[in-house]
């Protein structure tokens, strides 16, 4: 099943989401975070959006703290 424009859409403006309020915190307990989003998103997803973050260099996770680097 492709994805449709609304949907690619949908899920950039979550991973931005998820960058903007790391980046705001400058760290977070990565539990904690995704506790606050656990009802919008499953944690495969989470984790998916945690990965994407760290593969583009914008963080880095260590001890389970993410902490931003960009």
């Amino acid at each position: 099943m492709e994805a449709t424009q609304k949907q690619i859409e949908a899920g950039i403006e979550t991973v931005l989401a998820v960058a903007e309020a790391i980046k705001s915190l400058g760290s977070v307990p990565s539990g904690h975070l995704y506790a606050r989003v656990m009802g919008f998103l499953s944690m495969g997803q989470y984790n998916q959006i945690i990965g994407i973050l760290k593969k583009q260099g914008l963080i880095k996770e260590m001890n389970y703290e993410l902490k931003w680097i960009a």
